[in-house]
Parts: structure tokens; C-alpha cells; sequence
């Protein structure tokens, strides 16, 4: 299970943009990378082409790019700063069978996440 997932406000430890909060838009687990909003905003020179519904329109973009997860830390549910993740094991019964599921857990004030 993944300490980082899509969706989840995490905040920037180092670089840049450090101290930048967002919610994370992709998760690319070859690169061990994220793309996370409002952060690492690069501009992109973009042609004007045809696309299938008309023309597009050319110029600066600028789009989030990649930052690698060793540099971004969950936001705390509970006190709004950066924790590190821990798991915890949890037995769970459905249609009669019992799962164990690992459960992602706030090293900071021990809320689930």
C-alpha cells in the first residue's frame, strides 16, 4: 500500500516551493514521483493544432510538473502540519469472511488517514 495516494493535501518539505500545500493530482509509482496542484508550475510552449472539435489555441501554459515523493509529507487531519504514515492491521468481517486490511495511520496524533 502506498504512503502517498491520489487525492490526499500534502505539503511541500523541500525545494522551491517549499512549504506549499495541495492535493495530489497523479501519482507515478515507476519514478516514485507526484504531481501535486499548485505546485512545481513550469510554463510549456504550446502550438496551435486541430483537435476534434475545432482549432487550439497556441502560447504559454503553464502545468504542474513532477516532484519526487521523498520531498512532499501528508498533511495531519487533525493538527494541519506534515506527519510521517504509519500502518495498522485491522480484521475486518464481510460475507463471512474475515480480511485483514492495513490501515494508513497519522504518525502525529495516531488518527487514520
Amino acid at each position: 500500500m502506498a504512503k502517498i495516494k491520489k487525492g490526499d493535501l500534502v505539503v511541500v518539505i523541500a525545494g522551491r516551493d517549499k512549504g506549499k500545500q495541495g492535493r495530489v493530482l497523479e501519482v507515478i509509482q515507476e519514478k516514485d514521483r507526484v504531481i501535486v496542484e499548485g505546485v512545481q508550475r513550469m510554463t510549456h510552449h504550446v502550438k496551435a493544432g486541430q483537435t476534434n472539435r475545432g482549432s487550439r489555441t497556441g502560447g504559454i501554459e503553464t502545468r504542474e510538473a513532477a516532484i519526487h515523493v521523498s520531498n512532499v509529507m501528508l498533511v495531519d487531519p487533525e493538527t494541519k502540519k506534515g506527519t510521517r504514515v504509519g500502518f495498522r492491521s485491522e480484521e475486518i468481517e464481510r460475507d463471512g469472511r474475515t480480511r485483514t486490511v492495513r490501515v494508513r495511520v497519522a504518525k502525529r496524533s495516531g488518527k487514520d488517514i
